[in-house]
């Protein structure tokens, strides 16, 4: 084996999508919601997502403990959204009396403004490097599919809240 590499050549250009990823811990109430770069479908039968959360984040601690997460797409122009889940954190602020949203399915809080979403069972959690991966079962899902995504390129100015 050689030494490690440096992925920023081949992660150079590419662009993702941005995720708004909410949750709530079924045993004291306590609600968490972040920015979330690292997400994908990941089967497609059965259905299967996962959403990969730093260990270092607010969000991180309380989906330990929580069944559901809310999985948001931010379209394009939503930058106010990720600004409020990417450069806060739930250490100190209450991200939830900032934003319009509603408790959805046990009490997950989805945000009311993003165009597309969907609530999921987490079915596993394993951790690779500084994140965690959450595989979710989806149980429901709405949206709008005609508005484009916020990007990545579109954030990468952002300060996190918390060391990823």
């Amino acid at each position: 084996m050689g030494e490690r590499a440096d992925l920023d050549p081949f992660l150079g250009g590419l662009d993702s999508p941005m995720f708004v990823v909410t949750t709530v811990d079924p045993r004291s109430g306590e609600r968490a919601g972040c920015l979330v770069g690292f997400a994908s479908q990941c089967s497609d039968e059965p259905d299967r997502f996962v959403v990969w959360l730093s260990q270092n984040n607010h969000t991180y601690r309380v989906a330990m403990h929580a069944d559901l997460l809310a999985v948001h797409s931010l379209a394009a122009g939503q930058r106010g959204l990720a600004e409020l889940f990417g450069t806060q954190t739930g250490d100190e602020v209450d991200k939830f009396e900032r934003c319009s949203w509603q408790a959805g399915e046990s009490g997950v809080p989805i945000v009311d403004e993003c165009p597309r979403r969907f609530v999921g069972r987490i079915l596993d959690r394993v951790t690779w490097g500084n994140h965690t991966g959450f595989l979710l079962e989806p149980l429901s899902a709405a949206g709008e599919s005609g508005r484009p995504p916020l990007m990545l390129s579109a954030v990468t100015d952002l300060r996190a809240g918390h060391k990823a």
